[in-house]
């Protein structure tokens, strides 16, 4: 006798996939504007985000310079300098084709979930904006004076690490993943895809496209609505 499959969620990735850019990349023009990381900081920044598209950067050694820039800084206050670039730099960069896709799970009861390398105080404004049921990313430490330590919890939500994060909350949530979905763009999404049930590849990046059409896996455009 077959069993079963027990309950799905969705997962969703942020980057190039609900948002058709890389926000951390975003964010970087924002604080180099903003005055508070200088020209070399930005240059440095943006060399690893094309390397983290490309799936051939270290990640922790990025994550660790990025987050050390932050020691000592207000966790309230970072949060609503979040707030403004969320509302006016993310907000207007939506995939027409996102809100169907979540609405769909929305109407089959399946939790949604945000599953992103993102920071926590943007991954937490995504997931309220989108009334999203969960959201896992990567975390910053704070002190107990409310600061940043200027460190991230291993694993990072990266890679093999996506797929720690959304193993923990599914046992937590009594959430089969084998019956679950996951959409993303990136090819370095690739362990978390191959541990779903049912992979979904959005306006994917050259080596995903690849990798989905020789596993016959679905891709879909999130470009315009209704595709």
């Amino acid at each position: 006798m077959t069993e079963s499959p027990g309950r799905p969620a969705a997962f969703f990735d942020l980057d190039r996939t609900l948002i058709r850019v890389n926000s951390a990349f975003l964010y970087a023009k924002h604080e180099r504007r903003a005055g508070r990381i200088s020209k070399r900081q930005f240059l440095k920044a943006s060399a690893w985000m094309a390397l983290y598209h490309l799936s051939v950067v270290d990640i922790e050694r990025a994550f660790a310079e990025a987050v050390r820039h932050y020691r000592g800084q207000s966790a309230d206050e970072l949060h609503e300098r979040t707030r403004v670039f969320f509302d006016h730099h993310v907000l207007p960069t939506v995939q027409p084709g996102s809100r169907a896709a979540l609405e769909h799970h929305r109407s089959q009861d399946h939790p949604l979930v945000l599953l992103t390398a993102s920071s926590p105080f943007l991954s937490k404004l995504a997931a309220e904006h989108w009334e999203l049921d969960a959201w896992l990313s990567n975390q910053f430490p704070i002190d107990e004076q409310g600061l940043l330590c200027g460190t991230f919890e291993r694993p990072i939500c990266y890679g093999k690490g996506k797929v720690h994060h959304a193993e923990h909350w599914a046992r937590q949530a009594g959430v089969d993943l084998d019956a679950s979905y996951f959409y993303t763009d990136s090819y370095s999404d690739l362990p978390m895809l191959r541990r779903v049930g049912h992979p979904r590849v959005v306006n994917p990046d050259p080596r995903l496209r690849k990798e989905a059409l020789r596993r016959g896996w679905t891709i879909e455009d999130w470009s315009r609505p209704g595709l």
